[in-house]
Formats: structure tokens, sequence, C-alpha cells
């Protein structure tokens, strides 16, 4: 059995979710990047860099994740606007 397959045993979530775990997942994995390069350019390797990373990484998430709730229909479309929709 592969990845896919154990996967598709899960119970998934409704669709009706995808407009809030979308920006969710987003904002963590954007954050988290953005928040460690900002915190390693700043203050550099040493000791203290997780514990640094991780605070700078919560409070940039507080606000990334509201911000993209409310700024993510707007972007989606200006998105139209530019892009063609995908034919089906």
């Amino acid at each position: 059995m592969n990845y896919n397959q154990k996967l598709s045993f899960r119970r998934k979530l409704p669709a009706k979710y995808i407009a809030v775990i979308t920006p969710l997942i987003l904002s963590v994995l954007m954050t988290l990047v953005v928040s460690f390069i900002a915190t390693v350019k700043n203050l550099g390797l040493h000791a203290d860099l997780p514990y640094n990373w991780v605070t700078a990484w919560a409070l940039s998430w507080v606000v990334a994740f509201p911000t993209l709730l409310m700024v993510l229909p707007v972007v989606r479309r200006i998105v139209s606007i530019i892009c063609d929709s995908p034919t089906r």
C-alpha cells in the first residue's frame, strides 16, 4: 500500500473548510520560512536561535492568518482579472 492509498483511508474535512484550511496552511508555512530568514539575518546563528525564531514565528502567524483570511478573496478576484479561467 503506497502513501496515497494510506491517506485515502483517513477521514477528510468537508469541502466547505477549504476557504479556511488553505490560508491556515499557507500562513504557517510562509511565516515559518520568512521568520527564520529574518531571525537569522538579524541575530545570526547562535544557541538562542530556536527560541527567537519560534517567538518571531508566533507573532508573525498571529498577524498573517487573519490577514490572509481577509485578503484572499480580493487576491482571487485580482487573479481572475489577470488570468483566464481553467477549462474543465
